[in-house]
């Protein structure tokens, strides 16, 4: 019996390079069917504890002040806790009428999941050793394929970085368009990482390159160039 519960209550947390796990749920902004309504866009899928709770406010209010930003890079916000739909109402107009750091009178129009039984935050491994109920500061980039890209883990009482999450998603399209690496502490218009050659004839051939192209080269494996969109 013991072992059928645990068996019950165990569930996987996807990785990058998997597929997003599919659901449907009802949000602020109606019903969705995830990931089929973001087809051909990039989306930031976030968790946060609880709603009406003092850090999860301040990055709300963020969220709702750089939404268009993300939009101008083809990137859709989505938001979860496991509370109500109109717990969830409640809290985001309340949020309209508050003032912080620069952000006046935000209003949220990114939909946000409620999952009061908790089926999104399961799949998504949203449920970590903090709380059986609530859900961690989780963030999931996934890419217009469907594809999780990055994920990244805060614990309740810190809010998310949210130049570094912009910064993830520049640097995710930056890599798939270009084909490079990005360096430590890489920003846009800062020189990228040329993939290293794998054979003895194309480290040759990358010597060459580096007169050819103006690459700027500290070794055979390492070798940077300068960003193309700067």
């Amino acid at each position: 019996m013991n072992d059928q519960v645990a068996k019950q209550d165990t569930f996987t947390m996807p990785v990058i390079g998997s597929k997003a796990p599919e659901f449907k749920a009802v949000t602020t902004q109606g019903e969705m069917d995830f990931p089929k309504d973001y087809e051909g866009k990039w989306v930031i899928l976030f968790s946060h504890p609880a709603d009406f709770t003092p850090v999860c406010t301040t990055e709300f209010m963020t969220f709702a002040s750089m939404q268009e930003e993300f939009c101008e890079l083809n990137t859709e916000l989505v938001g979860l806790s496991i509370d109500s739909v109109h717990a969830h109402l409640g809290w985001l107009t309340a949020i309209r009428g508050y003032s912080w750091n620069g952000i006046e009178n935000p209003n949220v129009d990114f939909p946000v999941i409620a999952d009061i039984k908790m089926d999104v935050a399961k799949k998504y491994g949203m449920l970590q050793g903090e709380s059986d109920t609530n859900a961690v500061r989780a963030v999931f980039f996934i890419d217009p394929k469907g594809t999780i890209r990055t994920i990244l883990y805060y614990p309740a009482s810190m809010g998310r970085n949210f130049a570094e999450i912009k910064r993830i998603v520049i640097g995710l399209q930056k890599s798939d368009k270009d084909g490079v690496a990005l360096p430590a502490n890489w920003e846009p218009g800062k020189d990228v990482i040329v993939p290293p050659p794998g054979t003895c004839g194309g480290i040759r051939k990358r010597k060459e390159e580096v007169k050819e192209k103006g690459y700027k080269m500290m070794d055979w494996f390492l070798t940077f160039r300068e960003d193309k969109d700067a």
